[in-house]
């Protein structure tokens, strides 16, 4: 369609403001002169991506209605989101009836074209149409009703923008494989500048409304196109080749009001290792140098984009992991379970020994290597066995420091191949810390230093212990990441020991050389510092667990937290519980077989050209 065409004749355009108010759903039973009425008395204007359509305390002169496009609702203070509007959806209702100035700030999220209507126009409306009047009393009670449930607004990640850091890119391969990995969930549409250069906004917002996801591809370079296709994305990918020279997105320096209303998210493209089973992604530290990155990628092979295209459009599958001692390694037997019953692991995290299991998910390690790599470090030896005298631990730690780095090498999370992170216990702070960044090992070894047992972590002058301390089950992260749909595995809930009365006097000397007393195990000092790290996190753990959309809990209590010896027997018991609760969880999130949806192959091969010709040039 042509630009001329599509602006039609200036009939058509005196129609724009009736035919956006009769689409609008808050006034369908309005009577048509009502509507005629505040067609006559509006005023269309277009409202940039990042700007503000009005700020907090402003006056209030009127309503507007959004005729394309999309607003968005901050609070005062700037921080947060409180709503979307879209198509068809009326803003600042509550000023105009209150005659009080604006309570919140409004910014554009695309290019929009709203409606302006005057409070004049809107008070005699009022006056004359009982329908009119009732509606907005039905909008206003309605948002009430929301404010009141507390209910969070949609956050509408459904179009986004590939921005190619350079033409050796390969974002055509990229482009269409993520259109057909996000067409698994809903209608998907890639769209090229070959086919959308000579149409407006109005254009942009009917190909948005027809389809579930919309996926754009800008240009290498800074171009009218690639500025048009940053103010329509609820997301930016920027798109680099991982280990190619770092330089700089044009568009960053001319769209500065979008980075108040953009996602940025990095997109890594890597050599395709083993059918893409990379032990790790590997380069992103130079690219996350001055830039606003919300989220990084690596990308490598078609499983790495099913993994992109699921985590951008928030329907990921995050796997949380607790603590637990020796119980931890029931987590390797619920990975096992769920990798067969093909639940994707998009995300991964946890809290000491279950940090240790999330970060050989992170690794990509399949169930035998994981196996194999935490049997020889944690059955075949005895990790805490380098006694020492008690100054601040039972253990120098070294012993645990050279195993994770044996099995870990100097691989920075922010290389990891599927995203990952840990938590700590900041004795300095009194909070739990997460660790998404820097050396994995050094993370890992803080978020298991027992107290008592293992000497803490110093980070300047923070100092940091086991995770389990604080947030055993550090679900809330999770949340914040937002893949989607969380899965929490809880192997510290269970009773750990019980002793008689009698003994937690302390029975005499020689008593503690036995090891057993009326047939039961005799508790041990690492057995009370272990327990006692965990629980002032039992109340928070509890918390953790209601966030979940599947909480996991394996039956464990037979399996004391120190019994290294009791690896196969948790691993089983972990993979027996978890087979029978993914059977009876039904529907679950699942890899399926993806049927690539290609863009119109014009399109495609008027870009392949168009990009040869400027690779000439």
């Amino acid at each position: 369609m042509a630009l001329d065409e599509e602006l039609g004749s200036p009939a058509d355009l005196q129609r724009r403001p009736i035919d956006c108010l009769q689409n609008c759903r808050f006034l369908d039973r309005v009577d048509a002169p009502a509507v005629a009425a505040l067609a006559n008395g509006a005023t269309q204007f277009s409202v940039p991506a990042g700007s503000a359509l009005f700020d907090a305390g402003s006056d209030s002169q009127g309503l507007y209605v959004v005729a394309s496009g999309r607003l968005g609702v901050q609070d005062p203070s700037g921080t947060r989101w409180l709503t979307y509007i879209g198509r068809g959806e009326v803003i600042g209702e509550s000023g105009w009836l209150l005659g009080e100035p604006r309570s919140a700030r409004v910014v554009a999220l695309r290019d929009s074209e709203v409606l302006w209507i005057p409070g004049d126009v809107l008070d005699r409306t009022a006056a004359q149409s009982a329908a009119f009047a009732m509606a907005m009393a039905r909008l206003c009670a309605l948002r009430l009703r929301r404010q009141h449930r507390h209910e969070r607004p949609v956050a509408h990640a459904s179009i986004f923008t590939i921005v190619p850091n350079s033409l050796e890119v390969d974002v055509a391969d990229l482009a269409t494989t993520l259109t057909g990995e996000l067409a698994q969930f809903g209608r998907a549409e890639l769209v090229w500048d070959v086919r959308a250069t000579s149409h407006t906004s109005e254009w942009f917002n009917a190909i948005e409304e027809a389809n579930d996801f919309v996926l754009y591809v800008a240009h290498a370079r800074s171009s009218a196109w690639t500025r048009q296709c940053c103010r329509q994305a609820d997301t930016l990918l920027l798109t680099a080749n991982a280990h190619s020279e770092v330089r700089p997105w044009p568009h960053l320096n001319s769209e500065a009001p979008l980075e108040a209303t953009t996602r940025n998210e990095l997109v890594l493209l890597q050599p395709d290792k083993s059918a893409g089973r990379s032990a790790a992604g590997g380069g992103v530290q130079p690219w996350l140098a001055g830039i606003r990155i919300a989220q990084h990628h690596h990308v490598g092979c078609t499983e790495d984009v099913a993994r992109l295209a699921r985590l951008i459009s928030h329907r990921g599958v995050g796997l949380v992991l607790s603590g637990g001692g020796a119980r931890g390694f029931a987590h390797l037997g619920v990975i096992r379970a769920l990798r067969e019953a093909r639940v994707p692991l998009d995300f991964v995290g946890g809290a000491s020994i279950g940090a240790i299991i999330a970060a050989g998910v992170a690794m990509r390690w399949p169930d035998e290597e994981m196996r194999e790599r935490y049997r020889r470090s944690f059955v075949d030896t005895n990790p805490v066995n380098d006694y020492t005298f008690p100054f601040i631990a039972l253990a120098r730690g070294h012993k645990v420091s050279r195993l994770l780095q044996r099995e870990f090498g100097q691989i920075s999370i922010e290389d990891l191949p599927i995203p990952f992170y840990c938590v700590s216990a900041n004795l300095s702070t009194g909070r739990a810390t997460e660790h998404s960044a820097g050396p994995l090992w050094q993370a890992l070894r803080a978020s298991v230093a027992i107290p008592g047992v293992l000497p803490p972590v110093f980070r300047g002058e923070e100092v940091l212990v086991d995770g389990a301390a604080i947030n055993n089950l550090p679900v809330d992260l999770m949340q914040q990441h937002l893949p989607g749909f969380v899965i929490g595995v809880d192997v510290g809930a269970d009773r750990s020991f019980t002793a008689d009365a009698a003994e937690a006097a302390g029975p005499p000397l020689w008593k503690y050389f036995s090891k057993r007393r009326n047939g039961r195990s005799r508790i041990n000092i690492f057995q009370v510092l272990i327990r006692a790290g965990m629980i002032n996190s039992a109340t928070t753990a509890a918390q953790q667990r209601e966030l979940a959309d599947l909480l996991l809990k394996p039956t464990l209590s037979n399996i004391d937290l120190l019994n290294w010896k009791a690896f196969d027997r948790a691993i089983d018991s972990g993979y027996q519980y978890a087979c029978a609760a993914i059977a009876a969880a039904g529907s679950l999130p699942r890899i399926q077989e993806t049927s690539a949806q290609e863009p119109r192959a014009s399109s495609l091969s008027a870009e392949i050209a168009r990009r040869a010709a400027e690779a000439v040039s």
